[in-house]
């Protein structure tokens, strides 16, 4: 990435940018200078509730105490007169009713919930292969975390509330709305249905009845949504519409070209590819063109929260998987893991495939699980990589890489062992919040574009580079991941009500 540039303009030495991530399990924000960079952070995890089967909820509450304690928190010491704008990304498919007075009718259902896989399965089966090319310009899955499907769940399970319904939100556009008093979103969150003109799909919407009207309006990513008061300062600045939490990344990773790749490590594994013609994959996301991108994402099920949830089962610490993952051989005979701990996304949409761990002995230990845990979410990767390519058109020669879980060394690289690609670690990890606070440069005119404000703003720490010794382990246990899928499948475990 290029170097980073002294802007010109008086004062604005002393200017500065927050930029949230509201993300799966935490909110992290951060405060930049016009150069992107990072002054100061800071970071709250929050509950995620499980309460049957398949059902991943949270207290929307949660993300607004944080926003307003980050705030709080980053301005000590400082002049809110010095605070420009504040950016917003966030979790995508994570979605809130809400009533006239934007008060939540019940808990936020999350992207990781499969309540919804049966009428996300009814409503997809009614779209035709040729609307899909039409409003997506590819074959796009309808998932249990499409807003939709939820909404003909919630009409079906909670009759009650949904005739008070007055909107359904995705966290940031609820946020916007607590944080301005007027609730948008933008085209790329509601890519699930939203066409590639950038506008809903009415015909689509129109199949779930009473869904018209229910959902916010729309504003490019960079347009200024409207103004929040900054703590008890009472200071208004601007808001910017901001995106979800894909996109934040992308640009926070330094994507701004066609030919580019994404890997942030988050709780799920997000990988992207940015090309310039629409080509599309069978279970590749693919985004409606904009300021010349076609962005082919990836995002699987299951991270950092197959981190955790190994943490929790062995009685560590997340951050000591990692630790007693270095203790095991990555070259004895390797135990395989599929995390598909509530089903998988890309490149799957198979809501109830699980997981497993496969080819244990009596000599296996808590490395040898920890490892096992570690290269199978790279696997998952891997295998929604593959559809990538397909989807890009190109293979790239490196990605640009963030995201929490690339804070161990280790695993960032197994990751890039098993990709056979290298890996390009940015500076700073919590690169959502670097790409909202880019959106937030961009959207009051710091900068012209994303494409001059992303290598302005963003800088490489250190280079994973595959190494060849591994190549044959990673080829054997993908090859053995797909056969493991296939053979799995057809089980015949079922989900009890």
């Amino acid at each position: 990435m290029s170097a980073r540039t002294t802007r010109e303009g008086g004062g604005r030495e002393n200017q500065m940018l927050i930029g949230f991530d509201v993300g799966s399990t935490s909110i992290k924000a951060a405060l930049f200078d016009m150069n992107g960079t990072v002054l100061d952070h800071w970071s709250r995890g929050y509950p995620t509730e499980r309460p049957a089967s398949g059902m991943v909820e949270q207290d929307p509450q949660h993300w607004l105490d944080g926003i307003r304690d980050a705030i709080d928190a980053l301005l000590v010491g400082r002049n809110p007169a010095d605070i420009r704008a504040v950016g917003l990304c966030s979790q995508v498919n994570t979605d809130v009713f809400v009533d006239r007075d934007g008060t939540p009718l019940a808990p936020a259902i999350c992207w990781q919930d499969i309540r919804a896989g049966a009428e996300a399965a009814a409503l997809d089966a009614t779209i035709t292969s040729a609307e899909k090319r039409s409003w997506w310009g590819a074959e796009m899955p309808i998932g249990a975390s499409h807003v939709l499907a939820k909404m003909l769940w919630f009409a079906k399970h909670r009759p009650d509330l949904w005739e008070r319904t007055h909107q359904v939100l995705s966290t940031r556009d609820f946020c916007l709305l607590h944080l301005t008093g007027e609730a948008s979103s933008d085209p790329i969150s509601a890519f699930g249905h939203v066409g590639q003109d950038l506008r809903y799909i009415d015909a689509l919407i129109a199949r779930v009845p009473g869904a018209a009207g229910k959902l916010p309006p729309l504003r490019h990513f960079t347009e200024i949504a409207g103004e929040m008061a900054l703590g008890s300062s009472g200071r208004k600045v601007p808001v910017v519409t901001g995106t979800m939490d894909a996109w934040g990344n992308l640009f926070g990773c330094g994507v701004c070209r066609p030919g580019q790749g994404m890997y942030v490590s988050g709780t799920s594994e997000i990988l992207a590819l940015a090309g310039s013609r629409r080509i599309g994959a069978p279970g590749i996301v693919t985004f409606a063109t904009i300021d010349g991108l076609v962005v082919n994402a990836g995002p699987t099920q299951s991270g950092a929260d197959s981190l955790r949830w190994w943490a929790a089962t062995a009685g560590v610490e997340p951050g000591d998987v990692p630790r007693l993952a270095g203790l095991a051989s990555r070259d004895d005979r390797p135990i395989l893991f599929l995390p598909h701990l509530e089903g998988e996304r890309a490149p799957l949409w198979d809501s109830e495939i699980r997981g497993a761990f496969i080819g244990l002995d009596s000599r296996a230990g808590g490395p040898d699980f920890a490892l096992a845990v570690l290269e199978g979410v790279a696997l998952a990767a891997r295998h929604a990589m593959g559809s990538l390519v397909d989807a890009a058109g190109f293979r790239p020669d490196h990605m640009l890489y963030g995201g929490g879980g690339g804070r161990s060394d280790l695993w960032s690289q197994i990751r890039a062992d098993c990709l056979g690609i290298p890996l390009h670690r940015f500076a700073f990890v919590d690169v959502g919040c670097l790409g909202a606070a880019i959106l937030a440069a961009v959207g009051i005119g710091a900068f012209g574009s994303i494409a001059e404000a992303v290598p302005a703003m963003t800088s490489v720490e250190r280079v994973f580079e595959p190494d060849p010794r591994r190549a044959a382990r990673y080829d054997a246990m993908f090859h053995a991941y797909r056969n493991a899928i296939d053979a799995l499948r057809p089980i015949g475990l079922i989900r009890t009500q």
